[in-house]
């Protein structure tokens, strides 16, 4: 019998007036265990996303399901205990959202409770499954890629700013793909004739540092990678680029929205709303290795114009037209 019916069956019996053996009591709602890296009111439009798509597969926060929620706020040191007490507290999955710190969290706890997890890396290359297409264990999700996406970044940075020769690039040295990530972005910036200044930020204090550094360094744009930390940290530094005239290219759309100069890769919150459909089908009864870890299609140029004009920067043409939104 699939969860869904025996909740079903379940409160029909209770609604006769049957009785429950305790077991059917304690198994009657699901319980999922959310894991995020950030903090609950920097990321409630992606909890959200993720509701939404509990909805979707036919699940209702506090009706037929309930969710253990759990944040790091940005400390990643955090993230294994956390994961260990959604374990212990005997959760049916785990979404593990908070990127790469929270998926290899919860891969450490367990190997037998199902993960969903959402993340910008490669899951096979850190070992988080078999493969895309059969994931094999106990862990499926959505991959963004983003790490894929760095150089092409850089090519729209630099033909928005052509004159641009340093671009300096925030981090958060906690991240465990930021190595790749790294290494990723120098070969992108050697092949187009540009020098990379890397700004390291793992706490609230480090953004401010960070910038006074760039300015020191006379950088002529900012790129900001993705990480769970640095993307909860939007609003304070959108506006510290604004206070400091910085052109600066991010990874997700809500950067733009907040008055960020430009952005381009998929949809963050689309990306959680699909967390939440995988999670649905596994309380239905789906195991993680036969769910195929997704991949994120579609990619959105996102550019502020409005932004723009207070940077007084004249947008190319060729930009103008490939941009899937323009922000006025």
């Amino acid at each position: 019998m699939r969860r869904r019916e025996f909740i079903a069956l379940v409160c029909g019996s209770a609604a006769m007036g049957l009785p429950l053996d305790a077991g059917a009591q304690l198994t009657a709602m699901p319980v999922i265990g959310f894991l995020g890296t950030a903090t609950r009111e920097s990321y409630a439009p992606f909890v959200t996303a993720f509701l939404g798509g509990l909805k979707e597969a036919g699940y209702t926060e506090g009706q037929n399901v309930a969710i253990e929620y759990r944040w790091a706020e940005g400390r990643h040191d955090q993230l294994p205990a956390l994961a260990s007490e959604l374990v212990r507290l005997g959760v049916t999955v785990i979404a593990a959202t908070g990127g790469t710190p929270s998926a290899l969290a919860a891969k450490a706890v367990t190997s037998t409770v199902p993960i969903v997890f959402y993340l910008g890396i490669d899951p096979v290359q850190f070992g988080l499954v078999a493969s895309l297409n059969r994931p094999g264990g106990n862990m499926t999700g959505i991959a963004a890629l983003t790490i894929e996406l760095e150089a092409k970044r850089l090519e729209f940075l630099h033909e928005l700013l052509p004159t641009a020769a340093i671009i300096a690039v925030l981090v958060n040295p906690n991240n465990p793909a930021i190595e790749t990530e790294t290494r990723t972005m120098r070969d992108a910036a050697r092949s187009l004739g540009l020098q990379l200044e890397i700004l390291r930020a793992s706490i609230v204090g480090d953004i401010d540092t960070a910038f006074a550094t760039l300015v020191e360094l006379r950088a002529g744009a900012l790129v900001v990678l993705a990480d769970a930390f640095l993307t909860s940290r939007r609003n304070q530094i959108v506006a510290l680029a604004a206070r400091h005239a910085v052109p600066a290219m991010f990874h997700w759309r809500e950067f733009a929205a907040a008055g960020g100069l430009v952005s381009y890769g998929p949809r963050l919150a689309d990306g959680y709303r699909q967390v939440g459909v995988y999670v649905g089908k596994i309380l239905d009864g789906a195991k993680p290795a036969d769910l195929p870890v997704q991949q994120a299609v579609k990619l959105d140029l996102v550019i502020n114009l409005k932004t723009a004009k207070a940077l007084g920067l004249n947008v190319p043409l060729s930009l103008l037209t490939r941009a899937d939104e323009l922000i006025e």
